[in-house]
């Protein structure tokens, strides 16, 4: 298993400092939230993402992608009515997969659940044909810059939009682009009827990218969920991709969230 962690999770840290400590606890790769570098992806210069990307590999990390897309900005919706909100939110889907390429990665992770919503009065279907035309606005970059967009099923609880791996998967077939695949997520997985391990085989031809979590919204190991099943899945489907750790309650503190979560990953993998 290749074993990442969002960099959120160190609130207020450095980048350096936390390359320096991912590396140290055994991680080979950062996911990077947007709003940790700047207000908009387009922020970011190139010479900062040049020197963002030389930290991370002079400490022995490569930073794999961004997720948490479109969090903390404004005017973008996924699946907005309006076709220049789905032209602006497409374009900066382009740009952010362009971010990607210049900071060494290759995954976008397309969660954001307050920007994805079923509009007032539309039909989940009317929604899904939204989301597609914004999509097509970001193809081009995609496969320009050879970056995957990673589609991510969330709960009921966060969104009414694309809560399944089969609505993800029903997205990703219609649009039938190379550079547009799922991300899974333990923590949304567990609002699916079947049991986690099932979705993940259900969905192998799909899958680009996986989040390690906990329902309670803590690391893996720091709930009731058992990760043997789990990884055992996603060997099962000869999954190659990256298992990053992603939390939303940082507690105790990033370090014990770090450490701990790879020491149960890799407990649990048998590596």
């Amino acid at each position: 298993m290749k074993y990442a962690i969002c960099n959120e999770t160190f609130e207020g840290w450095d980048h350096g400092r936390v390359c320096a400590r991912a590396a140290e606890l055994g991680y080979t790769g950062l996911e990077v939230a947007p709003f940790t570098l700047a207000p908009l992806i387009t922020d970011v210069t190139t010479a900062r993402r040049t020197e963002l990307r030389r930290q991370a590999e002079s400490s022995g990390v490569q930073i794999i992608g961004l997720h948490w897309l479109l969090a903390k900005t404004e005017g973008f919706s996924l699946t907005s009515v309006d076709a220049d909100v789905q032209k602006r939110t497409g374009e900066y889907l382009a740009d952010l997969a362009r971010a990607a390429a210049d900071l060494g990665g290759n995954i976008l992770v397309l969660g954001s659940p307050l920007q994805r919503k079923v509009p007032p009065g539309a039909t989940r279907a009317e929604a899904d044909g939204y989301a597609l035309d914004t999509l097509h606005h970001c193809l081009t970059a995609l496969e320009q810059s050879q970056v995957y967009l990673c589609l991510e099923p969330l709960t009921p609880a966060e969104t009414d939009f694309m809560n399944t791996a089969a609505d993800a998967a029903t997205l990703i077939r219609r649009l039938a682009h190379p550079f547009v695949k799922l991300h899974l997520d333990v923590k949304a997985m567990s609002a699916e009827a079947v049991p986690t391990p099932d979705v993940i085989r259900a969905n192998a031809d799909h899958l680009f990218h996986f989040h390690a979590n906990d329902p309670n919204r803590r690391g893996p190991g720091f709930g009731a969920t058992d990760f043997k099943p789990i990884f055992r899945a996603l060997e099962d489907i000869n999954y190659s991709g990256w298992v990053s750790v992603e939390v939303f309650d940082y507690s105790p503190d990033p370090d014990t969230i770090a450490r701990e979560s790879i020491r149960y990953m890799r407990e649990c993998a048998g590596s």
